[in-house]
């Protein structure tokens, strides 16, 4: 009986690794597959604590940017009256269009002026008219 508890133990852990992809239940795993409840948590928590922080280094999380912030700054000609009360507002910048809202929030801006990005949220840009 002790047998097939482990051997449950060991296959849930395996399972649990592979729906996570964490390498943190694999030791756990390795652990059950030993057998003995003390030599599973003394096991388990020593690979645990050494590996860890080495993992923690090496699957570093980088931030993959837009390029949003990029746009900032650039001048975009408004090709659909901004009127954040009407909820119009589109520009095109670099040859592609974009939702638009005034960043003064109540200037409306006509077809054909030239504005700045100054801010970008999603897929909308946040602009004023060029001075």
């Amino acid at each position: 009986m002790e047998v097939l508890f482990w051997a449950l133990t060991t296959l849930a852990f395996i399972i649990a690794e592979i729906i996570t992809i964490q390498l943190v239940s694999i030791w756990f795993a390795a652990g059950g597959f030993v057998g003995e409840l003390v030599i599973f948590i003394v096991t388990s928590a020593l690979l645990l604590l050494i590996t860890y922080p080495l993992l923690k280094n090496w699957r570093h999380v980088k931030h993959v940017g837009t390029n949003s912030e990029l746009e900032i700054g650039k001048t975009a000609s408004v090709i659909e009256e901004v009127d954040q009360l009407k909820g119009t507002g589109r520009v095109r910048l670099n040859g592609v269009d974009w939702s638009a809202v005034s960043a003064d929030g109540d200037d409306i801006i006509p077809v054909g002026a030239i504005v700045t990005v100054v801010r970008v949220q999603g897929a909308k840009l946040f602009v004023t008219t060029k001075t």
